[in-house]
């Protein structure tokens, strides 16, 4: 691996994903609260990225081969470790009910994605438009539970 690739991603309804092309599942469920907060739903072998805008928004997908150090937290809003089980090796990044944005072949196994939300509370009033930015990196590693390094809290309503 040890590569950095960058996409233009639609959000529709808030949300992308990243899962294993032959084993993610047709329903995600419900999306809780928490899962909200947390910008992330993890399903078997997906994981349902939640963007704050629900337009074309900036994504990096940092593909590696050994663990990133400790995220730099003052860089970030909002950052999630999550685990992805991905069985058949075939990595896909794909918005909602669309063709996959790139397929991405690597090795069977169990993977770490560290999400880094930032620019959060850069939005314009509509929600249309901000500087809000988005880097998923992935590496090998066995499954463990969720880590929160750091959790956004919105500003306060300015109407």
């Amino acid at each position: 691996m040890g590569e950095l690739r960058r996409y233009d991603i639609f959000a529709d309804y808030f949300q992308f994903y990243l899962w294993d092309g032959r084993y993610h599942p047709d329903d995600l469920g419900v999306f809780t609260d928490e899962e909200c907060a947390r910008h992330v739903k993890i399903a078997p072998h997906a994981i349902v990225i939640m963007p704050i805008r629900n337009m074309t928004v900036p994504v990096a997908l940092d593909l590696r081969d050994t663990a990133p150090a400790e995220p730099e937290l003052t860089e970030w809003d909002h950052v999630v470790d999550v685990s992805l089980a991905l069985p058949s090796g075939e990595l896909e990044l794909e918005g909602w009910q669309e063709e996959p944005i790139d397929r991405i072949a690597v090795a069977p196994g169990s993977y770490r994605v560290r999400l880094c939300l930032g620019g959060l509370d850069t939005l314009s009033e509509d929600g249309l438009d901000g500087d809000d930015h988005y880097r998923l990196t992935l590496w090998p590693a066995p499954e463990e539970p969720l880590v929160v390094w750091r959790q956004h809290l919105p500003s306060p309503d300015r109407s």
